[in-house]
């Protein structure tokens, strides 16, 4: 089920999120200072959010790294994010899923922006053996939290390149897959804020469609298309 289209903003840069403006998220907690973590850190701090970082706890000089990559965003340890954040990504290679602190994210929205993709991680017989998306394994984890997988079928490299203000009729569009609708929801406003369309993929279980070898993953879709493809498979709720 698509949400209703963005209004157009008359800007060449993403949508951002405007004074004044209703919104359900304004920290944001991005779990990983990597390739990823820093990209959408620098596109959520243009849109106008607060974004606080950790990274991994070998990953040194940190506040420095940030600092020249990601300027704007703050460092917080990963119970400061729980804290803080209304919502964080988890941005960290698949393979260190399990290091993830997910015991601190009960009642917190979480987006998992990973990915399983045995050319990198190496094939892991428990993900091959388990028919479940690899998100619905990430969120047993911790069922309190309230698990979105998106941010994940778009390169880091295309996340700046192809940001767009709303309404462009070049517009990328990103999927939003979870449980939780009004979950759903609030990721699909900070899609729109950092210059992609989101459309609801429904449940956690359609996140299987957004990982590698999936229909989506990779593909530049407009928002028309991806909605095709989500449609064609029944998954929207």
């Amino acid at each position: 089920m698509p949400w209703p289209r963005p209004a157009l903003h008359h800007s060449n840069a993403p949508a951002r999120a405007r004074e004044g403006a209703r919104s359900t998220v304004s920290v944001i907690g991005i779990y990983g200072a990597g390739k990823v973590g820093t990209a959408l850190a620098r596109l959520l701090n243009d849109a106008g959010y607060e974004v606080r970082m950790t990274g991994s706890a070998r990953q040194t000089a940190l506040e420095l790294l940030v600092g020249v990559v990601a300027p704007g965003a703050t460092v917080a340890s990963a119970e400061e994010l729980a804290e803080t954040a209304d919502l964080v990504i988890i941005a960290v290679p698949f393979g260190k899923a399990q290091t993830v602190p997910w015991a601190l994210f009960g009642g917190k929205i979480v987006v998992d922006a990973m990915n399983y993709w045995p050319p990198v991680d190496g094939n892991i017989q428990a993900v091959d053996a388990d028919p479940r998306s690899t998100s619905e394994i990430h969120a047993a984890l911790n069922p309190g939290a309230r698990l979105v997988k998106s941010l994940n079928h778009l390169g880091y490299h295309d996340m700046e390149d192809d940001a767009l203000p709303a309404g462009s009729i070049l517009r990328r569009a990103l999927a939003v897959a979870g449980d939780d609708a009004e979950a759903r929801a609030a990721v699909a406003e900070i899609i729109d804020a950092i210059g992609f369309d989101p459309v609801d993929a429904g449940p956690l279980a359609a996140g299987r469609v957004l990982e590698p070898g999936g229909p989506v993953f990779g593909r530049e879709l407009s928002r028309g298309e991806l909605e095709g493809i989500v449609a064609g498979r029944g998954l929207a709720a």
